[in-house]
């Protein structure tokens, strides 16, 4: 079997053809774009017509529809996503042949390994928004950054561009120790909770993980001064450090923050070293993007940005997609979508969204993976307490079996006056006939539930 799980850095040495199984996926398109622009011959199949797959198309890569044994002919590197099944007849016969075969992670680590800065962000939640606004302040300070972000940023048109630079910015996922395969200059460490614990088990096997991540750093670890879980990473660690947080003590920080508008926050960024760097004004709201806003400055000054420029570009981004994202207006009652799936991530979200003054928030949560609602029941329903009217779905298993023997009711149960559905249609037609002018509704998870707040549009 040609499968390569921990590839060699040089992999991709003496290698001209490559082809994706998969290719239509949100992290195989930024590697598409960066080994495209290398100069690899790209080929790729798929299953669903997108509008990745026609951005790929007019970069000029062939691609199949469907996926069948015949389409690695010619292949000298096969990389495949971790949502392939392992009966996939094209899956198959890249292992069965004596082409290597990578995962995608393993071949995003590889290519951090080319770039001389790498700064690659981590944490339990905001990894998506911090690199976006990392990736925003450097393409508009022209420093031209290669970037992966896990979501849509609406500067660069999609999740990754290719930069003639020597700074890449790219999203470090802890799952299933994926970040592990990078091989980041700069660390970020945002926060770290309890997560995934079907695969770490405990929040301590978590900070080992971690730890093994920042112990990776060749220049240096931004690392939240304020979160303990994150310091404890760092422990025995003989690497640069660089803290930030709301606590003074940190190496940045910010002051005298003030909420302007419902989406428009102002704060001064000071550094203990060198005081007043310079006022902030950021478009997304919530405390918690006042300190991710912190995080992509202080990175952003790891690649040569100043303080001024780093003001600019947070003061024109105004989210990623999925990401507290304004969908439209229906009679009044305002849809938005938002990734949190993690009940911290839950608890900002729903408190940023009560701070706006929208008469009541309604939060339409699709619960994600059975043992993350079974183990943190009482936390989810604590979070989505904070709203003042809760509407669940049932819970979209992904990877999982339903061995827990958990469901939607359970958690329904403990949240006052809450109610749930099984489909989609039926949440969008209770919430549209009892949600009125001046509400807010947002839908909350990681799966598929932004499709439910497309069809409350339409209603």
């Amino acid at each position: 079997m040609a499968k390569v799980t921990h590839a060699d850095i040089h992999i991709l040495q003496g290698k001209k053809h490559l082809h994706f199984i998969g290719i239509g996926g949100s992290g195989m398109y930024p590697l598409v774009q960066i080994l495209h622009k290398k100069g690899y011959y790209i080929t790729g199949s798929d299953n669903n017509e997108t509008d990745t797959l026609a951005a790929e198309r007019a970069l000029g890569i062939p691609i199949f529809m469907g996926q069948r044994a015949e389409n690695i002919q010619g292949a000298d590197l096969i990389v495949y996503t971790a949502a392939i099944m392992a009966d996939n007849p094209e899956l198959i016969a890249a292992m069965e042949s004596d082409v290597p075969a990578i995962e995608r992670s393993v071949l995003l680590g590889i290519v951090t390994g080319q770039y001389s800065n790498a700064i690659c962000v981590s944490g339990t939640h905001g990894k998506t928004t911090t690199t976006s606004m990392i990736t925003q302040i450097l393409v508009e300070a022209n420093l031209d950054p290669t970037a992966v972000i896990g979501g849509k940023l609406p500067l660069i048109g999609g999740s990754g561009r290719v930069g003639e630079s020597d700074t890449m910015v790219c999203e470090a996922c802890e799952f299933v120790d994926t970040f592990l395969k990078l091989y980041p200059d700069i660390a970020v460490i945002l926060n770290i909770d309890a997560d995934h614990l079907d695969y770490f088990g405990t929040v301590e096997n978590i900070i080992k993980s971690f730890h093994k991540f920042a112990s990776n750093a060749t220049k240096a670890i931004l690392v939240n001064g304020d979160d303990a879980n994150s310091m404890k990473a760092l422990e025995g660690l003989d690497k640069k450090v660089i803290t930030f947080g709301f606590g003074e003590e940190n190496d940045y920080f910010p002051r005298n923050i003030q909420v302007i508008s419902e989406r428009h926050t102002q704060f001064e960024l000071w550094s203990k070293a060198d005081g007043r760097l310079s006022r902030m004004v950021i478009a997304v709201p919530g405390h918690h993007n006042v300190l991710n806003a912190v995080a992509a400055a202080v990175a952003s000054f790891q690649a040569g940005a100043t303080p001024e420029q780093a003001a600019a570009g947070l003061s024109h981004f105004g989210g990623a997609k999925r990401r507290f994202e304004i969908l439209g207006q229906v009679r009044g009652i305002t849809i938005a979508d938002d990734y949190a799936h993690h009940p911290a991530e839950i608890k900002v979200t729903l408190e940023a969204a009560k701070s706006m003054h929208y008469k009541k928030v309604w939060a339409v949560f699709q619960p994600f993976t059975y043992s993350r609602t079974k183990m943190l029941l009482d936390d989810f329903a604590a979070s989505l307490s904070i709203a003042d009217q809760v509407v669940l779905s049932e819970i979209m298993g992904s990877r999982e079996k339903n061995t827990y023997n958990i469901y939607a009711k359970d958690l329904a149960e403990k949240i006052e006056g809450c109610v749930w559905f099984p489909e989609f249609p039926e949440i969008a037609q209770y919430v549209m006939s009892h949600a009125e002018d001046g509400d807010l509704v947002i839908t909350l998870g990681c799966g598929d539930v932004n499709k439910c707040a497309n069809m409350m549009l339409t209603l």
